[in-house]
């Protein structure tokens, strides 16, 4: 898909600031920035690597201060934020911005025209950048580039000052040169296609500012480390590359290979977006950022960029429609069975660790691992057999240790339902603290969690049947639990009925959130057929909205419309009606369930969801689907600028519409990408 952004857009600090572009390697690795490439979050960087050690992502080139030297002037076209102004404003002479399949940046400056491009090469840490000028006269005079490295050489989560404890050492590299500012992180090599001059000037760039931390509530400024300046010639039409990596390119004809490089991935790149123009292909193309892999060989799945790492829960809910639904069956196979290589006593990790320690938090990572299962085997039927082998023994592990209650903070109760935590603990997908304490209380038996357990439960007595272990079915239980469950959770008040959110000690949460949903959406549902409609009525006049759904009714007490604020008032906003595109998945397979008019069905919550994909995909993250929105219209967009989740549920929602009503998906996406960039 194309998304471009005119000279109006550009030069509109206000808008552009809010449009972010990332570039990823399939390592964990990024570079990413505002649509002019002012960095506005300290997540922001050209090369943010990865790292093993020490852990974590590190942002080590920051950004790049650039100009031309055109008959005697010198014209910047970068741009920083500093106290009260912005610095220099290279904004204001970018005509064009193409986010498309790499980020392209056009730029003018009188008779001399700038294209500069950026591109992560999948598989290793090496960013290029292209530059090529062009004069549109025949008389256009010597062109320059003058390169200054801005480097923070930090963990991303941190800033920096400038510090005595800095090596400021310039060392030659092969076309280029090497600095290693501190020893605990890997050494920078910054090389050049053809010829240059570096002039090493070490210095600190003071108090630049990042806007959107200082709306989070976070530290926003820090000093950068300038060593020096590049300046390479350009000549019209041939283009010149700068490379950053942790390791150098060794050859003597350093361009060559850059130039191939290049050629080969713009070649890839190409051919991928040629076969994938529809939406479907879009988000099957963006899904594929958030596959690492893992220095040990291994797939991960990164949870949100820019800072959530590898998370349990969310792999799971976003495997499928990261893999199996688009196209990339070996990687899901891959990622499942690493995750049932970490089941301990019944729990998959909530988080993973790169040092291995990880944490197993939650109640329900493990109950999704089985959903991810039935996922796989709907869309490879013909993996039935590597189930039994190396997925059953795993849910057997995990019924055995919830059902005995072996798992710390799970106990089931006699009717066979999961208690799960206390007062004090937040083990489902409604995490978030604030002043040390759970904001959204949910111990008890939540009712996603009894959802995903019946389920389980259900699919192993089918998976029983078909291996021949009857010691392992249940089949009078889950008619007795679909009894019990009803009578717990059934709430009749004077705008309809619904489910309630938790059942404890006999008394119910009455709020509206989404997480009944699950009751009718689980292959296997614990909820009557019968009730669906009621369900669904209370959750789409409550909770639905254009980018997904609330996580509680706007009438609730607790309500919070906007998500703003510091960390603790965003913590207390984060599931207290914040919208979270995920939950369209689940939303649309409960209307595909109850549904009498599919195709009617289908086409209203298309044209419900539209803005999601006509208009969002160009704002945010440019591209990608964002963690949250407002529960308040306009519902902006907030969180990471591209979740794991959000894409891949997004993508496996689309895949669901399209199959139960082609000809009315086909109209509809037409006309949705119409009204996109």
């Amino acid at each position: 898909m194309k998304f471009r952004f005119d000279k109006p857009t550009c030069q509109n600090i206000r808008k552009s600031l809010r449009k972010e572009w990332i570039e990823t390697n399939g390592l964990g690795d990024y570079a990413s920035s505002s649509l002019i490439c002012c960095n506005t979050r300290k997540y922001h960087g050209l090369l943010v690597a990865d790292l093993e050690s020490p852990a974590g992502r590190h942002v080590l080139l920051s950004s790049l201060e650039e100009s031309l030297l055109v008959g005697g002037r010198e014209l910047c076209f970068s741009c920083r934020k500093h106290p009260g102004v912005f610095y220099p404003r290279g904004n204001e002479h970018l005509e064009e911005m193409d986010a498309g399949e790499w980020p392209v940046f056009r730029y003018r400056f009188g008779e001399v025209t700038l294209t500069r491009e950026l591109m992560l090469i999948p598989g290793h840490r090496l960013l290029l950048v292209r530059y090529e000028v062009r004069g549109t006269a025949p008389d256009t005079p010597p062109v320059v580039l003058r390169v200054k490295p801005l480097l923070a050489f930090r963990n991303a989560h941190d800033l920096t000052r400038a510090n005595p404890a800095l090596r400021p050492e310039t060392l030659s590299a092969p076309s280029g040169i090497c600095l290693r500012p501190y020893e605990a992180l890997p050494p920078l090599f910054m090389q050049v296609e053809g010829g240059f001059i570096f002039n090493a000037a070490p210095d600190w760039c003071f108090n630049v500012e990042y806007l959107v931390e200082r709306e989070r509530g976070f530290a926003y400024q820090e000093d950068l480390f300038q060593p020096g300046q590049f300046e390479i010639r350009l000549v019209p039409g041939k283009p010149v590359f700068l490379t950053a990596s942790t390791e150098a390119l060794q050859t003597e004809h350093g361009h060559n290979v850059i130039g191939e490089i290049w050629r080969r991935e713009v070649e890839r790149r190409m051919g991928l977006a040629a076969s994938s123009e529809s939406l479907e292909g879009h988000l099957a193309r963006e899904g594929e950022r958030f596959l690492v892999r893992r220095p040990d060989g291994g797939l991960a799945v990164t949870a949100g960029y820019h800072w959530f790492g590898s998370w349990g829960r969310d792999t799971l809910i976003a495997l499928p429609g990261l893999t199996f639904y688009a196209g990339r069956p070996e990687e899901g196979t891959d990622v499942l069975l690493g995750l049932g290589s970490a089941v301990r006593d019944g729990l998959i990790p909530n988080v993973f660790s790169a040092d291995g320690n990880h944490a197993y938090n939650s109640a329900d990572a493990s109950l999704w691992y089985v959903w991810a299962v039935q996922q796989m085997l709907k869309a490879l039927p013909d993996r039935k057999g590597l189930i039994r082998e190396r997925c059953w023994p795993v849910i057997k592990n995990i019924i055995e240790h919830y059902g005995g209650g072996k798992v710390p903070f799970v106990a089931p109760d006699a009717e066979g339902f999961l208690s799960v935590g206390n007062p004090g603990t937040q083990l489902t997908w409604m995490d978030a603290v604030a002043n040390g304490r759970p904001v959204t209380p949910r111990h008890g038996q939540p009712v996603e969690i009894s959802a995903l357990w019946y389920n389980a439960l259900a699919f192993a007595d089918s998976l029983a049947k078909a291996f021949g272990e009857p010691e392992w079915r249940r089949t009078k239980q889950l008619d007795a639990m679909r009894s019990v469950f009803f009578k717990r959770y059934w709430v009749t008040d004077e705008r309809g009925d619904y489910l309630a959110d938790v059942w404890r000690d006999g008394g119910v949460e009455t709020c509206v959130r989404p997480n009944q949903l699950f009751a009718l959406s689980l292959p296997y549902p614990v909820l009557d057929e019968e009730r669906y409609a009621s369900v669904l009525s209370r959750v789409r006049r409550c909770l639905l909205t254009p980018y997904g759904l609330r996580t509680l009714a706007p009438s609730a007490p607790g309500y919070r419309p906007l998500y703003e604020g510091g960390p603790a008032e965003r913590d207390e906003a984060y599931h207290q009606g914040t919208v979270w595109p995920w939950l369209l998945g689940a939303y649309g397979e409960a209307v595909l369930r109850a549904a009498w008019d599919v195709p009617g069905s289908v086409r209203e919550l298309l044209r419900t969801i539209r803005p999601l994909f006509a208009q969002h995909l160009g704002d945010a993250g440019i591209g990608s689907v964002s963690e949250i929105f407002d529960g308040d219209p306009p519902h902006l967009p907030n969180g990471c600028i591209a979740q794991a989740w959000s894409v891949a549920e997004c993508l496996r929602l689309l895949h669901l519409l399209k199959e139960a009503a082609p000809g009315v998906y086909a109209e509809w996406e037409a006309n949705a990408r119409k009204g996109g960039n």
